[in-house]
């Protein structure tokens, strides 16, 4: 057995040694405990690749951790779908921690520094567990650890408003634990397994016998990742949390965290429940309603906010509406537009996040209002600031338009036109709030008033790499919707 067999062990493990390593080399080696989370952070990258490349020579890998089999050991699986999201995470992940190099010295205490090191490891370690975890039991710990961590980095900054966000999510993510486990414990239940194959083997019998615990399982689900995953109207945790954090803390809650919490979702409606039990029961409906006013809702509040962290993560509302929009129409290509969303509004949220911190590092502005005459001052950061707004909106040339494509033409494959008007809408809305921030930027008359300090290169840098891939997306999408029609064809 060689070390490529490890693989999906190996990349949390890795990930999660760094992070008990990280606050001791970062007050007794200072200088060298930034560069060692980098190259844990791209150590996992090249791993998540290579097992890629793997799984497509291959097929799907099963990992037996000690080597005992399900349904006792704890298993890993890896299939396109799941080492996609691990291959967004470490690389969205190691993007955001460069950009954050230069950032935390402005919003942290110093002596904290190498303790947000930490959480941001164990962060990145459980999103890639939750992807790769076959068992629910091993999915519980994971998304406990995913939650803490993210409390965690929003309340390190130490100021009121953060620790009254972070205690909010704390709440609110547990009671989402709760319904979860009262789910899994309904699931024990009727089947007597925790393994998500053994779980769906069951399920076909144990349906017959414990149809309402089974349905009462499959709704306690959507209340669980829709509250962690911030779906309308189990958001409200949100909008405190994420603009209220640390920059780098924003761009991850709204690049990543969220959108694991959808994955979830997936993985227990194609992966533990049987195929044939979604049609017999409205709850994929559910979904798709919720989703639909989420887009539409999440734009509204947006446009009435004058903070722009806040409306960036009221935006964050809408956008993760077209993930489990693309989960509730049940098509294949609907998938190919909810997974390209994940990585699209990954990057492009983290994108504009990070100008967002940008312009408050230089400026100290956080109103709307204020930003008039901006471009003229920082016209590299508003650049990129036009480029992410445009990938939300779904102009032509960015990945965003990609995504809501192809859900656009699975809502008209399976007859659901009205749908496609909903995804029109929320764009419409989107284009409202963001592109009268844009014109002011660079067409207000008036001078900017407000003192500019130089912005740091490691973030004007990180702009630079997101507008990259905002555009790459947009004209070089068919690798990777290639790759992801293959794999939502082995789902139905």
């Amino acid at each position: 057995m060689g070390i490529a067999d490890h693989f999906p062990a190996l990349i949390v493990v890795v990930l999660f040694a760094a992070a008990f390593l990280s606050p001791l080399l970062y007050r007794y080696a200072e200088k060298i405990s930034a560069p060692f989370v980098i190259a844990s952070l791209l150590l996992s990258l090249l791993m998540s690749i290579a097992l890629l490349v793997q799984v497509q020579q291959f097929g799907p890998v099963f990992y037996h951790m000690g080597g005992w089999p399900p349904p006792w050991g704890i298993e890993f699986s890896a299939d396109p779908i799941r080492v996609y999201i691990l291959i967004v995470v470490t690389a969205v992940s190691l993007w955001i921690f460069l950009y954050a190099l230069r950032d935390l010295k402005h919003e942290l205490k110093k002596e904290v520094i190498g303790w947000y090191y930490t959480l941001y490891s164990i962060l990145v370690g459980s999103m890639a567990g939750i992807a790769l975890t076959n068992d629910l039991f091993n999915l519980f710990v994971l998304m406990e650890i995913c939650a803490i961590s993210a409390c965690a980095i929003i309340s390190i900054k130490e100021d009121r408003e953060c620790l009254e966000a972070s205690f909010k999510y704390l709440i609110l993510s547990a009671m989402g634990t709760g319904c979860f486990l009262l789910g899994v414990a309904m699931i024990y239940m009727a089947t007597g397994y925790l393994n998500y194959s053994f779980i769906q083997a069951a399920l076909a019998e144990a349906i017959v016998h414990y149809p309402l615990n089974i349905f009462t399982a499959a709704a306690l689900f959507i209340v669980a990742f829709g509250t962690k995953a911030a779906l309308f109207p189990l958001h409200v945790w949100l909008p405190d949390a994420h603009a209220s954090a640390p920059t780098p803390s924003s761009a991850m809650l709204s690049g990543l965290v969220i959108k694991i919490y959808a994955f979830a979702l997936f993985l227990m409606f194609y992966h533990v429940f049987p195929r044939g039990m979604l049609t017999t029961i409205p709850l994929n409906e559910i979904i798709l309603w919720m989703a639909a006013l989420g887009t539409m809702f999440g734009s509204v509040y947006a446009m009435i906010q004058t903070d722009l962290k806040k409306m960036l993560a009221f935006s964050s509302i809408g956008q993760i509406s077209y993930i489990f929009m693309g989960i509730g129409f049940h098509h294949d290509l609907a998938l190919v537009g909810a997974f390209y969303h994940i990585m699209v509004h990954a990057i492009t949220k983290a994108l504009l996040f990070m100008t967002a911190g940008v312009i408050i590092y230089s400026t100290g502005v956080r109103k709307i209002s204020d930003l008039a005459g901006i471009g003229r001052i920082l016209p590299l950061t508003m650049l990129a600031f036009t480029i992410g707004s445009a990938s939300m909106v779904g102009i032509p040339g960015t990945g965003g338009l990609i995504s809501k494509w192809y859900l656009a033409l699975s809502a008209l494959e399976i007859g659901r036109p009205l749908f496609v008007l909903v995804i029109l809408a929320s764009s419409l809305l989107n284009a409202i709030y963001y592109m009268p921030i844009v014109i002011n930027a660079f067409m207000h008359q008036e001078d900017f008033i407000h003192e500019v300090r130089p912005v740091p290169r490691y973030m004007l840098a990180s702009l630079i790499v997101g507008m990259f891939f905002v555009i790459v997306t947009g004209f070089f999408s068919r690798p990777v919707v290639t790759l992801l029609e293959q794999a939502a064809i082995l789902l139905f």
